[in-house]
């Protein structure tokens, strides 16, 4: 159970959240586990299939304009209880404004990009901290990756023009994907990246890639639809029919430092080795299913790792960050902050 941005998470399973006077009061095997103001909060999020809740604790939330949202506990988006409050529409009204607004989308959307880019770097000099000293030529690529992209970091953080911005994402990845080979340390050849594909991935490392990407996407979409943001209408990736674009700008700061790194961790550990892959018709290449669980199983160890929020300075989970994201960016459309504070890995 943690609280940020007075929000109340809530991942213990088999809890009850009730009623208490003017409070809400977290029960788990009949103890008092916490209780907090309604007044303080905003929002209660859970994370699990067995966390129940009050119908007055509903009714006063929804009075109160408290919302309540309810995921699996792999962060799928299940529901919301929400009353008669125009929060919500006034948000995803602001939202749609500034999607229509090319200038204001690229302000939001280059932050993104920048952080995105800035986290990729990070990766690298991880790398280059635990192996740089192995490969004399390894290194030297690593080195000049991480210089590459504080330029393109730098670039993407002073465009004002979408097109231009993409392109500054498009050369970035580029960059990053180029070394990428050189994070991996097993030594099989099997295991190893040409360029980024997908639909469908053609390659282990591709396939492993896109299965934990999509992971990820769930989660910021589930992100968005709990603090009541449309998770269709983004300002990087325009709105295009079944895509769920604001979720995708979302998790763009997050690919390099969560998804990236939980697939390296899992290769070069040896946690997932060539046989967890089988080809299909087209030439596919996917995960087995029961090597999903074990790829599962390590997403959500990772997410209960804790570090301190850059910008709030509050210690949390890495679970946690795309909904405190989503969090910042909808006080960023109410005008509670300046700017919207991408996610950095420092």
């Amino acid at each position: 159970m943690r609280k940020h941005l007075n929000t109340l998470f809530i991942t213990l399973e088999d809890a009850y959240l009730r009623k208490d006077g003017a409070a809400v009061e977290v029960r788990h095997e009949n103890q008092t586990k916490l209780r907090v103001p309604l007044h303080n909060l905003d929002g209660i999020v859970t994370f699990g299939w067995e966390i129940g809740c009050s119908p007055q604790l509903m009714a006063a939330c929804a009075e109160g304009g408290v919302s309540i949202s309810f995921h699996s506990p792999h962060g799928k988006f299940l529901a919301a209880v929400n009353g008669f409050s125009p929060g919500n529409v006034l948000l995803r009204r602001e939202q749609y404004r500034r999607a229509d607004d090319l200038a204001a989308s690229a302000l939001i959307a280059r932050n993104c990009v920048a952080a995105k880019i800035a986290n990729s770097r990070h990766v690298i000099q991880r790398a280059l901290r635990d192996h740089g000293n192995k490969e004399g030529d390894r290194q030297a690529a690593l080195e000049s990756a991480a210089t590459a992209l504080v330029n393109r970091a730098d670039t993407a953080r002073r465009c004002a023009d979408l097109d231009a911005l993409r392109g500054v994402e498009g050369e970035a990845a580029a960059v990053y994907f180029s070394v990428f080979n050189h994070l991996l340390t097993v030594d099989d050849p099997s295991l190893r990246i040409d360029d980024r594909n997908r639909r469908p991935p053609t390659d282990p490392v591709n396939a492993l890639l896109s299965f934990v990407y999509a992971l990820l996407m769930h989660d910021a979409r589930s992100a968005c639809e709990s603090v009541g943001l449309d998770a269709a209408v983004g300002f990087l990736h325009r709105d295009r029919p079944g895509r769920p674009s604001l979720a995708l700008d979302l998790m763009e700061e997050f690919r390099a430092p969560l998804a990236d790194r939980l697939v390296l961790s899992l290769i070069n550990r040896k946690q997932i080795t060539r046989n967890d892959f089988r080809s299909a018709e087209g030439g596919a290449v996917l995960l087995k299913e029961e090597s999903r669980k074990k790829v599962l199983t390590a997403w959500q160890e990772r997410k209960q790792t804790e570090l301190v929020h850059p910008f709030l300075g509050e210690k949390t989970t890495i679970g946690l960050l795309v909904h405190l994201q989503a969090r910042l960016l909808a006080r960023h459309l109410r005008g509670d902050i300046d700017a919207y504070p991408a996610f950095l890995w420092i």
